[in-house]
């Protein structure tokens, strides 16, 4: 059997571990916002859900660098390396995204302000697991 065959696995896989850490961070926060927010008989806001979801699209690009691996033919530790540093490339995405939009729940959940502000933050560090999948599927 070809090792280049986990590669696969680890596009996705390490994409969906950083993106599943990356939503509970950012999930504890929002709901600690929320608490806040009840416990002050204020408002809470309902687009604190959008920092929770953001680190789910590494989890797309992961499948996405997967999909284009399995179809470019290539093989052996070519695919074992894309797969693995790809996948820690988004995953390290995902989570890194949950800990700043733990931050934006927080602020948030406190001010009523800034979301715009955030979600800049945010698709800054996107951007480093879309690099990564585009530079990769640029190898293949």
């Amino acid at each position: 059997m070809d090792i280049g065959l986990m590669g696969f696995a680890a596009a996705l896989g390490l994409a969906g571990f950083g993106s599943a850490f990356g939503a509970g961070v950012a999930g504890q926060a929002a709901i600690g916002a929320w608490k806040k927010c009840f416990a002050a008989n204020k408002p809470a806001p309902f687009l604190l859900v959008a920092f929770v979801g953001a680190p789910l699209t590494q989890t797309i690009y992961g499948f996405i660098l997967m999909n284009q691996m399995l179809a470019s033919g290539a093989e052996g530790m070519k695919l074992l390396g894309m797969g693995l540093f790809g996948g820690l490339a988004m995953g390290a995405s995902a989570y890194a995204q949950g800990k700043a939009g733990a931050g934006a729940a927080d602020a948030m959940g406190e001010t009523g302000k800034g979301f715009v502000n955030y979600l800049m933050v945010l698709g800054v560090i996107e951007t480093v697991a879309l690099f990564a999948m585009v530079f990769l599927m640029g190898a293949l």
